[in-house]
């Protein structure tokens, strides 16, 4: 992620952290890379990935472009991008640089076919302004595509099992008081036009589920942002023992024989003038 240096990034960098993100991705992949193809990423493209964390965006760019095209992934943290050129590596994945290097300063070669983010400009001050740096270093008529979630139909439909809805709730309250801004998506509908783009397309999509893999995510984030849940004197005692969270919000979504929802992902994409 590449989050605003004048304030903490609320996830942080843990390899608890990084393997969260890495179960994360396998989940929004498909979403992630219906976005792509759709705005027109295609092989051959030269992309720039802003805020690459561990790497998953880029890899999924990197396979979209092919040998002929290359990835430019930056990233603020130097532990994840460590993490992240070992991941490539691994992948058999060579058209691919990760840099450590920030959006304002970063300066290309030559002009990109594309930039992309996902769940980046949330936690930025001014994402406009950020978009705006975006759009000078693509290519007139490049595509510019992001995705940013909203937490307001997760929390609705979360409301009918109450540990599960209590974890949803200090996760959102925790988030909104490090300055997130979980409504990021809809938003980016104002944000591209504040930057000076046309009006992007956009969609949103969000999955329902039950089994482990994905009722596990609540008690993973919850893990991930207790530092902060605790700095902001927020009450954990909904929530019980910590240590059998994962397995209680399991059974409790089991036992209702019902489907929880995973945070609403908007996709916004459109083209430089």
């Amino acid at each position: 992620m590449e989050p605003d240096t004048r304030r903490d990034y609320l996830l942080g960098s843990t390899d608890a952290e990084h393997e969260r993100l890495i179960r994360q991705a396998i989940r929004v992949a498909p979403v992630t890379e219906r976005l792509f193809r759709e705005a027109g990423i295609a092989p051959g493209h030269r992309v720039l990935d802003l805020g690459s964390g561990v790497g998953d965006v880029a890899m999924l760019l990197a396979r979209l472009v092919g040998p002929a095209g290359e990835v430019v992934a930056i990233e603020r943290d130097p532990r994840s991008i460590g993490r992240a050129r070992i991941r490539a590596v691994e992948a058999g994945l060579r058209n691919i640089e990760f840099l450590h290097a920030d959006i304002g300063t970063f300066i290309p070669e030559t002009l990109f076919d594309a930039a992309v983010g996902r769940y980046i400009l949330q936690f930025l001050p001014d994402p406009a302004s950020t978009l705006r740096t975006l759009a000078a270093k693509i290519k007139p008529g490049g595509i510019i595509a992001f995705q940013e979630g909203s937490w307001a139909p997760f929390l609705a439909l979360s409301a009918h099992l109450p540990l599960w809805h209590a974890g949803v709730s200090i996760l959102h309250e925790a988030s909104v008081r490090s300055g997130v801004n979980l409504e990021m998506g809809p938003a980016l509908h104002k944000t591209f036009q504040d930057a000076g783009l046309p009006i992007p397309q956009m969609r949103l999509e969000m999955e329902l589920g039950y089994e482990p893999e994905f009722t596990r995510w609540v008690s993973d984030v919850v893990f991930s942002i207790h530092a902060a849940i605790e700095k902001f004197d927020i009450s954990l005692a909904p929530l019980g023992d910590l240590d059998t969270l994962q397995q209680r919000l399991h059974e409790e979504v089991s036992a209702s024989n019902t489907v929880v929802p995973w945070i609403a992902l908007v996709s916004a994409w459109t083209r430089r003038k």
